[in-house]
């Protein structure tokens, strides 16, 4: 499929089943080696998912609604062991998978272990000191902290509403789809609030974060990611990262991996950085990045937000007392963690209703995280 014809059939209602799993034909590609020393997940007893779950005042029926949001996969981890795993007819262990937003937390991660490294000295600096093109005279992110973009309270204007052909995320889109440099886009982008007031999710934030880690590490996303978190965690299969013309990669949802090694960040950060006795990235970072730590990134009707759920370093945070965290990405791409219960839940999607309203009824996130509620009590 063509990449334009590919991007406009998104959030209409068309299936994406064929298109999420074939990203490599449709885009160019930067991609991560497999691990030279493969790392799989023990599997342990099986487990049987619970038939149903409360959402809104009503029990739903779970296999109605995995089936309804076209699950490609369903991965269960309890104690880093596999309790449940199953796949779709048209999809499979083996089968590459479109991140969306989840590829935000990898990218998160990455700016934790260039933090670690010295390569950024802190996230209290302005993105302008490694940017300087961010800089420019009107641009929302001059002199904006690092720490507000990984907390997507940068300021800047933006509509990330998949329903509105008009909106920014649909103009990113459009650029992605001509192959032009995503760089040359965040510069665009005007103030509309004071950084590190309100939580507004915006892709560009991430793309922003994209363009901080090769500045500061002088390499490319994938190449600094395959050396320090690909590679130590064993990741089983390549890594992909759509990229544009000149090569910049698609940070903000362009990973492409299989369910188990999406899995290994969620084990990774419910584990607070460590791997097989070896501090990938520090408990520090792992801590801060999943705790909301100002008023208008607290989960709830807080009215400094734009969602319900709380947010930390590109990591979601919905309400409850069981700190769990999750990586969210558009069509129902989930990478879920309940360190309370010791469970990692990924699921990975192509809901063929996301985005045709701006709302929950579209999106069902919140019923996802209601349902992976009900799973982690049983695991």
């Amino acid at each position: 499929m063509e990449r334009i014809d590919y991007l406009q059939s998104l959030f209409s209602g068309a299936s994406q089943t064929d298109n999420f799993k074939n990203q490599r034909d449709i885009f160019p590609m930067a991609e991560m080696t497999a691990s030279p020393t493969p790392r799989p997940f023990p599997v342990t007893d099986a487990m049987t998912l619970p038939e149903s779950y409360m959402f809104a005042g009503t029990r739903r029926d779970t296999e109605a609604f995995l089936a309804e949001t076209e699950t490609m996969a369903l991965l269960v981890l309890k104690d880093g062991k596999i309790r449940f795993e199953r796949y779709a007819p048209w999809g499979g262990a083996d089968t590459h998978w479109i991140s969306m937003s989840v590829g935000k937390s990898f990218v998160s991660a990455a700016i934790g272990i260039a933090v670690d490294e010295g390569l950024i000295k802190s996230i209290e600096q302005p993105v302008t000191d490694y940017v300087p093109a961010l800089g420019v005279e009107g641009s929302a992110y001059a002199g904006v902290r690092i720490k507000d973009i990984l907390q997507m309270s940068s300021g800047a204007g933006w509509n990330e509403d998949y329903s509105d052909p008009e909106s920014d995320i649909m103009r990113l889109a459009s650029a992605l789809g001509t192959g032009s440099a995503l760089n040359a886009f965040p510069p665009t982008l005007t103030r509309a609030r004071a950084p590190g007031s309100y939580n507004l999710y915006n892709s560009t934030d991430t793309q922003v974060l994209g363009m901080l880690l090769v500045a500061a590490t002088g390499r490319t996303i994938a190449d600094y990611m395959q050396e320090k978190l690909w590679h130590p965690l064993g990741m089983e299969n390549v890594g992909l990262w759509i990229v544009d013309g000149e090569g910049m990669e698609m940070a903000f949802g362009g990973l492409n991996a299989t369910a188990r090694d999406y899995a290994k960040i969620g084990e990774l950060f419910r584990l607070g950085g460590q791997w097989d006795g070896k501090q990938i990235v520090s408990s520090d970072w792992v801590k801060a990045s999943v705790t909301p730590d100002a008023p208008h990134l607290m989960p709830g009707d807080t009215g400094l937000s734009d969602s319900l759920f709380g947010y930390g370093y590109q990591w979601w945070v919905p309400e409850g007392d069981e700190g769990e965290f999750s990586a969210i990405g558009v069509y129902n791409q989930f990478v879920y963690v309940n360190p309370a219960k010791g469970v990692v839940i990924v699921k990975l999607s192509a809901n063929p209703r996301y985005g045709e309203t701006n709302d929950e009824s579209s999106y069902r996130e919140f019923e996802t995280m209601e349902l992976f509620r009900a799973i982690a009590e049983v695991a």
